[in-house]
């Protein structure tokens, strides 16, 4: 029995010593968050959320993400260590698929260039992946990644509602640019 208990303790000891503190600490920060959105602070405007979001640690929001995947049910794997990360920010099961998470904590509109080395990096690692950020997508975005079928970009209401547990749009099928439209008025 003592031995058992001396065997349990030491393994608890060790699990916690992989995981650095710094990353615990970013870890409850997330969850803590998590349950706040999901909890009271759901219905709060958006412009206080995207306020908040913006306001937390860079890396804690990166956790916040994989915490409310997991809430949904999904796999998460996360990084070992934060910085010297590839690019990627974690990893993510939806639908039997493994997608890649790059997460921007940005006040202002996302750069196309990171878009384009984002879709770089799923090229490169054979994968779909997830651009979350909290910044304004701008027209180039928007074309960078409609024109790709690696990527998809979460920002906006659809942030939100991963957030809050709200319904997620569907990511299965890759998006598409709308057709343009001639001076006419007429579908080209």
């Amino acid at each position: 029995m003592l031995l058992a208990l001396c065997v349990i303790v030491v393994a608890l000891l060790l699990h916690r010593a992989r995981v650095p503190i710094r990353h615990r600490w970013r870890r409850r920060q997330a969850r803590a968050m998590a349950l706040q959105l999901s909890g009271r602070d759901r219905l709060q405007p958006p412009q206080l959320l995207y306020a908040r979001l913006r306001a937390m640690d860079p890396l804690a929001f990166e956790e916040l993400l994989l915490e409310c995947f997991e809430r949904r049910g999904h796999g998460v794997v996360r990084n070992r260590r934060y910085t010297g990360d590839g690019g990627i920010d974690g990893q993510v099961m939806i639908e039997g698929e493994i997608w890649l998470i790059q997460a921007k904590r940005y006040a202002d509109a996302i750069r196309p260039e990171h878009v384009a080395a984002f879709d770089a990096l799923c090229r490169a690692k054979g994968r779909r992946g997830l651009f979350i950020h909290t910044g304004r997508t701008g027209p180039q975005s928007r074309v960078m990644a409609a024109g790709s079928d690696r990527v998809a970009i979460v920002s906006g209401r659809a942030l939100l509602s991963l957030l809050t547990g709200g319904p997620l749009p569907d990511l299965v099928t890759p998006r598409q640019l709308p057709r343009p439209i001639s001076q006419s008025g007429r579908w080209i």
